[in-house]
């Protein structure tokens, strides 16, 4: 559970933010929400695929950290090993809230900055300053306000995107058996990935459209991400070793 509130100077003038890496806030976990936008640095580091929300049915496409329940192989001596946290991690402990206006009659709603005051890491004693001394925001919270704002549009896009991908029938379930070098045996089950073989079967019309949407390129992105995989081995074999 959250306990997420406005975002305000006045009430949390004097909060914290610690952005040092580690289980203790929260970043054991073993994949996470991406979205088309950020394929570009999420497929240098991660392998990406694609799960479905419990709830709603829906695909998304996530970051893939390791491979069981809150195991992070990029997590290391309170580091992130990675050069690219995806959004959806390093936008804790902000996230996006909505506010319902009235302008002349009319109901609107608008984007607002929230902020999980149960989240481990929001104190008043050490990390970033959300706010400067007379109120106005930190360059921290500058950040962090850009980098909900691209989520945002982010997320916006991938709906678009796993309607494409739906459309053509492009998403085929896969099961990942992965043997270590202890012989003990990993097997992920619910995960989705491009279709190849339907890929290329599709039209230049069809194709055409997918690259002026953007999506052929993620499209792309998400197999090239596949070799991933063996970094992750490689992490797990690692810590067994030690």
């Amino acid at each position: 559970m959250t306990n997420s509130v406005l975002l305000n100077n006045i009430d949390h003038q004097n909060l914290k933010i610690i952005t040092e890496r580690s289980a203790t806030y929260g970043d054991n976990l073993w994949y996470a929400q991406t979205f088309p936008m950020e394929f570009k640095s999420v497929q240098a580091y991660y392998p990406i695929f694609f799960n479905k929300n419990p709830d709603t049915g829906k695909f998304f496409p996530l970051a893939l950290f390791g491979f069981e329940n809150k195991e992070n192989l990029f997590l290391s001596d309170n580091k992130w090993t990675a050069d690219y946290i995806p959004a959806m991690v390093a936008r804790q402990p902000f996230l996006i809230g909505i506010q319902a206006l009235n302008e002349g009659g009319i109901e609107k709603k608008q984007r607002m900055l929230n902020i999980d005051l149960d989240n481990p890491r929001v104190n008043q004693d050490q990390g970033e300053s959300i706010f400067l001394e007379h109120g106005g925001n930190s360059l921290y919270l500058d950040k962090v306000a850009d980098l909900l704002e691209a989520i945002h549009h982010g997320l916006n896009d991938s709906n678009d995107f796993i309607d494409a991908l739906n459309e053509h029938q492009l998403l085929e379930s896969v099961t990942l058996d992965i043997t270590l070098n202890d012989h003990s045996k990993n097997q992920m089950l619910g995960f989705y990935t491009i279709n190849e073989e339907k890929l290329a079967e599709l039209s230049s019309d069809i194709l055409k459209l997918l690259h002026k949407k953007g999506f052929l390129q993620a499209i792309y992105m998400t197999i090239a991400s596949q070799a991933n995989v063996r970094t992750l081995i490689s992490k797990k074999n690692e810590r067994l070793s030690l």
